[in-house]
């Protein structure tokens, strides 16, 4: 073991890129790890029993949605987030932040926090850092996320700017507040992609007593090659001795670019989403069930997958589904992409501990590039 701090361990390094392991609350997670989204308290089209059988050792709940319905009281009054939707391992909840961003017409910021307007019925509801760490206390996840301003990529330099000096400021008031019992906390690194801002605010936040760090502001517009470009040089900056988390990112391209600089943890909705518009991910990059090609297509979507999906059913019946609009499809398709993205990340954890994880990262990108 190479050491860590607190409740992570880094275990094998190959470069900036590391094995590690994350004790929660609810069980360890081996690292690096994809994080299924539930944004609802449950990820889309699965039951728990699919999420084990998929072998998820942690999923992403969200603060604002949660907030809205069914509330953070309720939850709590029926045993907490785990035992409310009956999963008995890790969750991160997001603390809203994001919603700062994507709800822009929304929502209305200010010095203490911010006023949204609910996407359901229009009512208004009041966040500030410290009611968002109350909702996660409330509801109970092992990891907690401090309340961040998140700006758009095309926002003004000054705008960037101001929003990491509040980012900071409410940091310091999340970690002011009292968390869950067993609760770990993490602060979010802002700064668009303005390499010397994000090098500042990594200073700023890596400096408080948060148990883990994370990289947001990324995958908001930016291209692609310009966020590898962050990554790549602000994560291994990041303390080494503590999980790294890279938020909402993103493509499998992306995952592998982030465990090549040293990233710990991943989120995104990209396998749910597209396995429900009919995308199903394969190691040449995506398949589109609605291409008239899979029609009479006698064979699994991927042979070399182990998913229950891939097992059972010939993409030609998956096609059929898909046209039909049968429910049925939705499962399937999000049981194989979770898989995918939860073997990729496996993948490249035991390529680390074996030593061979560049080979693994050539061998993935060669095949991507074969479809391109």
């Amino acid at each position: 073991m190479m050491g860590g701090v607190g409740n992570f361990s880094v275990l094998v390094e190959s470069g900036s890129a590391r094995a590690g392991q994350l004790e929660t609350a609810h069980g360890p997670v081996p690292t690096p790890v994809f994080m299924p989204v539930g944004t609802q308290a449950t990820v889309k089209a699965l039951a728990v029993s699919d999420l084990t059988a998929l072998g998820a050792s942690i999923l992403l709940g969200n603060t604002y949605h949660l907030a809205l319905r069914p509330g953070p009281e309720l939850v709590q009054r029926l045993g907490g987030l785990h035992r409310f939707m009956a999963w008995p391992r890790a969750i991160v909840t997001d603390s809203g932040g994001f919603q700062v961003f994507s709800l822009a017409e929304r929502r209305q910021i200010d010095e203490d926090g911010v006023t949204f307007r609910s996407h359901i019925d229009g009512s208004a509801h009041r966040f500030t850092p410290e009611r968002a760490m109350e909702i996660q206390a409330a509801l109970g996840s092992d990891i907690a996320m401090a309340f961040d301003e998140c700006p758009p990529s095309d926002a003004p330099a000054e705008a960037v700017a101001a929003a990491v000096r509040r980012t900071t400021r409410w940091a310091k008031r999340c970690l002011a507040t009292t968390p869950a019992p067993g609760q770990q906390r993490f602060g979010i690194v802002q700064g668009g992609v303005d390499l010397g801002l994000r090098r500042a605010h990594l200073e700023q936040i890596a400096s408080l007593p948060f148990d883990g760090f994370a990289l947001g502001g990324l995958s908001v517009g930016e291209p692609p090659a310009v966020m590898h470009a962050v990554v790549g040089e602000i994560a291994p900056a990041m303390p080494r001795l503590a999980p790294r988390y890279l938020m909402g990112v993103g493509r499998p391209e992306d995952l592998l670019a982030g465990i090549e600089a040293g990233i710990d943890m991943f989120d995104c909705v990209m396998p749910t989403r597209n396995a429900r518009n009919g995308q199903l991910f394969v190691p040449e990059g995506r398949l589109n069930m609605g291409n008239g090609v899979h029609r009479e297509a006698d064979v699994p979507v991927d042979p070399h997958c182990a998913c229950e999906t891939c097992r059972t059913y010939s993409r030609a019946y998956l096609a059929h589904l898909f046209r039909a609009k049968e429910l049925l499809f939705y499962r399937l398709a999000t049981i194989h992409n979770l898989r995918h993205y939860l073997d990729l990340v496996a993948g490249a954890r035991l390529a680390i501990v074996e030593g061979r994880f560049s080979a693994y990262a050539s061998q993935r990108r060669q095949a991507w590039a074969q479809s391109a």
